[in-house]
């Protein structure tokens, strides 16, 4: 490994993401038949570089400001990279930015990529913490500016000479270059274009045909579990064997990967998943005054089922029969009577039930039991089944925020159903200007029933224009919790 043309490499940026954020400096130290060279620059990322990254680096809006841009640097740098290993820490950070950059500018930049972090991990495996300051403790390395480029890259340059006298270095670099073994008709480039970011990734086959849509914190690292050989089952080996594209989209965070796989399985009916699919058929029980103090459950299913009214709505099932035999369960546990739930026929009025001949009912069906009694106990059996009514006057914007980018995520919600999510004002507008009505879902609904209860911030879209009249000022200040 010491005779190879390496280059040590490390990059500041504005953020986490590469497809979004912009590299503000790079420091490059290059290592060639024992001659060393360094060279670094800032670079005009042609955005404001936020605060908590100025900060961090000490670079600041103003210094780069008279820096060149990336596409007049972009043949010095490709200059010092060509031939060379490229060595960073979290390589996939650097090496991404990097590719990002010149995709902007219609050129591929492609390199042998070995990454410190995974190097210690394997080398050392009996230390937790593998980070820069971690290496510079740990090996005594001579740290100088830390957070700046090239000072950064000359550690890096430092680690690797320390691991020169470690017998497993070129076996563990070896295995850096291992790649999963893809499907055959996958090209393998897209392995370097996979973002370690949250979205939702889609596989495509022949004819483009929508084979699978997933989800993960880590698109890289989600999609590439698929080809890792010892863990395929029998499904996705079939899956892997008719890939022919992959597809992906970046979300703010988990939540809005969890509310566009499941909006997309449904839209889009994927031939090999199954969670998540459209259910047509979806039913509630609702309970209904028959008269005073005398309540029985009703089914509600289909375009009847809107648990945004002002009456009881107990549980989400598949179907009549699922919801049924959902019922006859919480029956038979209460002693409650199924003739008086509508459940079973009896040989006429005032005739008792099966279950009272079996000492399973308490006789409601005779009228040993009190109605209201048999009422009340229903309701309670039922509690932990009741569904949240919509709390909100009206649509809400639930907002997702990467605080290291700064970048927000505006989830339209109504009436628990997802319309959308808006990157900026224009889309937000968009979404709210057609306003169309999904059925309802039951996926959907239980994953803002879960957030909304969380430390997420929301927004009241009732008061957008089209729908009130409140000024932007106001909207972006007001907040709602339920």
């Amino acid at each position: 490994m010491t005779s190879q043309r390496l280059a040590f490499v490390d990059l500041e940026t504005t953020g986490a993401n590469p497809v979004h954020d912009r590299i503000t400096e790079i420091g490059i130290v290059r290592v060639e038949n024992g001659e060393v060279s360094r060279w670094s620059t800032l670079i005009d990322p042609g955005c404001r570089i936020p605060p908590f990254i100025q900060t961090l680096t000490g670079i600041t809006t103003e210094m780069v400001a008279d820096a060149p841009r990336f596409e007049a640097l972009a043949d010095e740098i490709q200059s010092r990279l060509a031939g060379c290993l490229f060595v960073a820490h979290n390589a996939r950070f650097d090496y991404g930015f990097l590719k990002n950059e010149f995709k902007r500018m219609g050129r591929r930049f492609q390199a042998d990529v070995v990454c410190t972090v995974k190097l210690s991990r394997r080398l050392f495996p009996q230390f937790h913490k593998h980070s820069l300051d971690s290496l510079i403790e740990r090996h005594g390395l001579a740290a100088d500016d830390r957070h700046r480029a090239l000072a950064d890259a000359e550690l890096i340059w430092q680690f690797w000479q320390k691991l020169q006298a470690q017998p497993e270095l070129d076996e563990a670099v070896r295995q850096q270059f291992v790649r999963p073994s893809l499907p055959p008709h996958l090209d393998a480039g897209v392995l370097d274009d996979l973002p370690d970011q949250p979205g939702v990734y889609l596989f495509y086959g022949e004819d483009d045909v929508l084979l699978y849509v997933g989800k993960s914190v880590n698109l890289r690292q989600r999609v590439l579990s698929h080809f890792n050989a010892d863990t395929r089952a029998f499904r996705a080996l079939r899956i892997n064997r008719e890939i022919r594209r992959i597809e992906w989209r970046e979300t703010v965070g988990e939540l809005g990967a969890l509310l566009l796989e499941s909006w997309l399985i449904k839209a889009r009916q994927p031939v090999h998943n199954r969670a998540l699919r459209r259910n047509d058929e979806l039913c509630t029980w609702q309970l209904v005054e028959h008269a005073a103090g005398d309540f029985r459950p009703r089914l509600a299913c289909g375009e009847d089922l809107d648990p945004t009214l002002p009456r009881d709505c107990f549980g989400l099932f598949a179907g009549k029969r699922e919801a049924t035999q959902a019922l006859k369960k919480i029956a038979e546990a209460n002693q409650l009577c199924l003739a008086t739930l509508g459940l079973e026929k009896t040989t006429g009025a005032g005739r008792p039930c099966f279950g009272f001949q079996l000492h399973q009912c308490k006789g409601a069906c005779v009228g040993k039991e009190a109605i209201g009694l048999h009422s009340a106990r229903l309701m309670a059996a039922l509690a932990r089944l009741k569904l949240k009514t919509w709390p909100y006057p009206g649509p809400i914007g639930v907002v997702e925020r990467d605080v290291v980018s700064e970048r927000e995520d505006i989830h339209v919600v109504e009436n628990w159903r997802y319309l959308g999510t808006a990157h900026d004002e224009a889309q937000l507008a968009a979404i709210l200007e057609k306003r169309s009505a999904p059925v309802f879902d039951r996926d959907t609904y239980k994953l803002l029933a879960k957030h909304l209860g969380g430390k997420v911030r929301i927004v009241p879209l009732n008061v957008w224009p089209g729908i009130g009249q409140a000024p932007a000022c106001e909207r972006r200040a007001a907040d709602l919790r339920p």
